[in-house]
């Protein structure tokens, strides 16, 4: 979070974590591998949260796609720290190929299954031609706006006033599921 991946160094790495350079490279083998476990770990965390809600049989799914949007834009999953890191990764050509290998199976699942909870709003709502899958791409394209953003312009751009913007959005396409 604070020197990017180019500054990062191994010795770095494992002196801020307070562990001997060797024990670093005897699990990681290297930078790279520690850096590619290290998203991992923050991808399957950030999955593991947006999909917790999904198994409830008891919520309706505009309920389940709030809670996919909360979880976006939850504090231990959009700190700054964490986000300095997934932009670290999107951002530098290097790793971008790292990055859309870890991320992306996770990125078209949320976005296939925010597609469907899409389409089932619109049938309980009855909304007419609604496209669901652009909308789920329009949500995809928010969050990580979003997220840079937050990271970009702190002042600006909180969590909530994201997930706000984000709900405002859903509010204006579906006003009956997404009341205030």
């Amino acid at each position: 979070a604070r020197s990017g991946i180019s500054g990062a160094t191994l010795t770095a790495i494992a002196k801020e974590a307070g562990v001997s350079l060797g024990l670093a490279n005897f699990h990681f083998r290297s930078k790279d591998t520690l850096l590619a476990e290290t998203l991992k770990h923050l991808a399957q965390g950030h999955r593991d949260m947006w999909m917790r809600d999904l198994q409830r049989h008891d919520l309706a799914p505009a309920d389940k796609l709030r809670s996919v949007i909360t979880a976006q834009f939850h504090a231990s999953i959009c700190s700054r720290k964490e986000l300095a890191v997934w932009i670290a990764f999107f951002g530098e050509v290097a790793h971008r190929k790292t990055y859309r290998a870890i991320t992306s199976q996770i990125d078209i699942e949320r976005q296939e299954i925010c597609s469907e909870l899409l389409e089932d709003i619109n049938a309980e709502g009855a909304y007419g031609d609604v496209d669901a899958e652009s909308i789920a791409l329009a949500l995809e394209g928010m969050f990580d706006g979003l997220w840079l953003n937050i990271l970009t312009y702190p002042a600006k751009f909180t969590r909530k006033s994201a997930a706000d913007q984000v709900l405002n959005y859903l509010r204006k396409l579906f006003p009956k599921k997404f009341t205030t």
